[in-house]
C-alpha cells in the first residue's frame, strides 16, 4: 500500500502511486482504456515499475462553450480514471460511487475542480471514482464504419475497470453506485438499458435526465451535416484522419446553424447540442423509458430528479426565444400552458416548456418507468434557489452534491461567498447520496405512480407529492422515446 504520503496500490496493469490529501488517498489520471479514433475502446496497456498518478489525464477534445481544456494537458490518452479513497487496500470493502459528468454530450472532463471527490469519500467513508469519456464527434457522431455511442462504450469500459480494480483501492465491486448530472444522467439511464452494462452497478442516481435520445435515422442525418462542415462523407475512415481540434471546430460551426434544419430535426434544432445517445439497436437497443418499463433495470435501485427551474440557466445566459416555442416543444398543448400558468409571460412560458421537455418530464417519467418495471425508485426536486441566478437552475446541484462550493462551478452558481443556506442544502445532498450508495436508502420513501412522493431539497427539506402537477398533467399523454427524423 506504500507510505502514508505516497500511497501505492497494484492494479491489473501495474502499480500506481498517488498522494495523501485532505484525509484521503488520491490517484489521478490512471488509464483505463485506449481510444482508437472512431473505434470502440481497447484495453489499456500494462506498464513496468510504479506509475505516478498525481495529475489528471488530458480532457477529450471538446467545444469550449461548456468546459475548456486545461493548458498543458494535451494528447490522445483521454480515457483515464481518478480515485479518492479513505482506506486504500483490498481489506476495506467500501461502497463505491462512480461519477459521470455532464456537458451536453459535447464537453466535460473529470479534472474539473468541482468534481473533486475528497469530501464525499471522507464523509461517506466510501470510494469515489471519476472518469473521462469521449464527447462530441469523437464520442457521439453517428457515422458509417464506427460503432454507435462510443462515449457510452467508454463508460462501460471504465465500469469494467472499476469491477476489476476497485478492490485494490478499498472498494467493493459488488456495491457500485453510478451518479451523474445532465448528459451524465442521460448516459446513466442509457447504461441501465444497455445489455453490455448489465451487472456493472447496482444503484444509480440520475440528476436532471435530458430527454434527447436519437433514432438511428436522425443521428445519421446529424452526422452527415457535421461531416459536411469539413467537406467529408460521414464515414469513420475519413473523419479519423482529421485532427481532433478541426472536428471540434466543425461541430461548433454546425451547432450555430442547427435552426436551419428544423424541418428535419424538429425540436432538436432548438437545443444547444447536435449530440445525444443513439438508439441504434445494438449498443443501445431501446430508448430508456420503454426498456425500464419492461424491467431492463429492475435490479438497479434508482434515485432520479431535477431542479425546479431547469432552463433558467440558459435564459440567464441569453437564450430567451419567445412564446412561439410552445408550438415547437409542446405542439397541440400551447393553450394548456397558457391556461395552467395564466400569469406567465412569453419568456417564462418559453422557460417552462423547455424545462419540461428537456429535463423535468423526462426525469419524472423515468421514475414512472422504473416503478412500472418492478424496480425501486426515489424521486427528488431541488427547490432551493441561488440568489446569483434567481432560481433552482440546471447544474446548481453539482457543486451542492460534491460540496465544492468554492470551485469554479460553485462560484458561478453561488457567488464568491456562498450563502449559509447553500452549505445546509449541500450537506443534505451528501448525506442522501452517500447513504444511498451505502445501501441505507436516500432518506425518504420510495416513489410510486400512485402517490408520487418527492423529496424537496431546500433549507427546510420536505417530502411531498410531486410538486409540478400542472406540467405533469399537460404531459400525461406524451410518450418519451427516441426522436425521429422528420423528413
Amino acid at each position: 500500500m506504500g507510505t502514508t504520503t505516497e500511497p501505492e496500490v497494484r492494479i491489473a496493469t501495474g502499480r500506481v502511486r498517488g498522494r495523501a490529501e485532505g484525509g484521503v488517498a488520491v490517484f489521478r489520471g490512471i488509464p483505463f482504456a485506449r481510444p482508437p479514433r472512431f473505434g470502440a475502446p481497447e484495453p489499456a496497456e500494462a506498464w513496468d515499475g510504479v506509475r505516478d498518478c498525481v495529475a489528471f489525464g488530458p480532457p477529450p477534445p471538446q467545444q469550449s462553450t461548456v468546459a475548456s481544456p486545461v493548458r498543458g494537458r494535451s494528447g490522445e490518452s483521454w480515457l483515464t480514471v481518478n480515485v479518492w479513497t479513505p482506506s486504500p487496500g483490498p481489506a476495506a470493502g467500501l461502497p463505491v460511487m462512480v461519477w459521470i459528468y455532464g456537458g451536453a454530450y459535447r464537453a466535460g472532463e473529470s479534472g474539473e475542480p468541482v468534481y473533486d471527490g475528497a469530501m464525499l469519500a471522507r464523509e461517506g467513508n466510501l470510494v469515489v471514482v471519476t472518469l473521462n469519456y469521449r464527447v462530441g464527434m469523437e464520442g457521439f457522431a453517428h457515422v458509417e464504419g464506427a460503432p454507435a455511442n462510443r462515449g457510452l462504450l467508454d463508460q462501460v469500459a471504465a465500469l469494467e475497470w472499476v469491477r476489476e480494480n476497485v478492490a485494490a483501492f478499498g472498494g467493493d465491486p459488488g456495491r457500485v453506485t453510478v451518479f451523474g448530472e445532465s448528459a451524465g444522467a442521460g448516459s446513466i439511464i442509457a447504461l441501465m438499458a444497455m445489455p453490455r452494462a448489465a451487472g456493472l452497478f447496482g444503484r444509480a442516481i440520475a440528476q436532471s435526465v435530458p430527454g434527447t435520445y436519437f433514432s438511428a435515422a436522425l443521428a445519421a442525418d446529424l452526422g452527415a451535416v457535421l461531416a459536411g462542415e469539413l467537406g467529408l462523407p460521414p464515414a469513420a475512415e475519413a473523419l479519423a484522419a482529421v485532427e481532433p481540434g478541426l472536428l471540434v471546430g466543425a461541430a461548433e460551426t454546425a451547432t450555430a446553424k442547427m435552426r436551419r434544419y428544423e424541418d428535419r430535426w424538429g425540436a432538436v434544432a432548438y437545443t444547444v447540442t447536435p449530440f445525444s445517445p443513439v438508439v441504434d439497436g445494438d449498443v443501445l437497443p431501446r430508448d430508456p423509458w420503454s426498456a425500464l418499463a419492461d424491467g431492463a433495470a429492475r435490479d438497479v435501485e434508482l434515485v432520479v430528479g431535477h431542479t425546479r427551474d431547469e432552463y433558467r440557466l440558459f435564459t440567464q445566459m441569453g437564450r430567451v426565444q419567445g412564446e412561439e416555442l410552445l408550438g415547437v416543444f409542446a405542439p397541440g398543448r400551447e393553450q394548456d400552458y397558457r391556461d395552467a400558468f395564466p400569469s406567465a409571460g412569453p419568456e417564462l412560458l418559453d422557460e417552462l416548456v423547455q424545462s419540461d421537455w428537456l429535463f423535468r418530464m423526462p426525469s419524472l417519467r423515468l421514475a414512472d418507468a422504473q416503478a412500472a418495471g418492478g424496480g425501486r425508485v426515489w424521486a427528488y426536486e431541488l427547490t432551493w434557489a441561488t440568489p446569483v441566478l434567481g432560481g433552482a437552475c440546471h447544474g446548481l446541484d453539482v457543486p451542492l452534491v460534491f460540496g465544492n462550493l468554492d470551485s469554479g462551478m460553485g462560484t458561478f452558481f453561488l457567488g464568491r461567498s456562498a450563502p449559509p443556506e447553500a452549505a445546509a442544502v449541500s450537506a443534505a445532498f451528501r448525506r442522501s447520496w452517500t447513504g444511498f450508495a451505502a445501501g441505507e436508502g436516500p432518506g425518504w420513501e420510495p416513489y410510486t405512480p400512485e402517490e408520487r412522493l418527492t423529496r424537496l431539497f431546500d433549507v427546510e427539506p420536505a417530502t411531498v407529492p410531486y410538486p409540478e402537477e400542472a406540467s405533469r398533467r399537460i404531459w400525461a399523454a406524451h410518450t418519451f422515446g427516441e426522436l425521429p427524423l422528420l423528413n
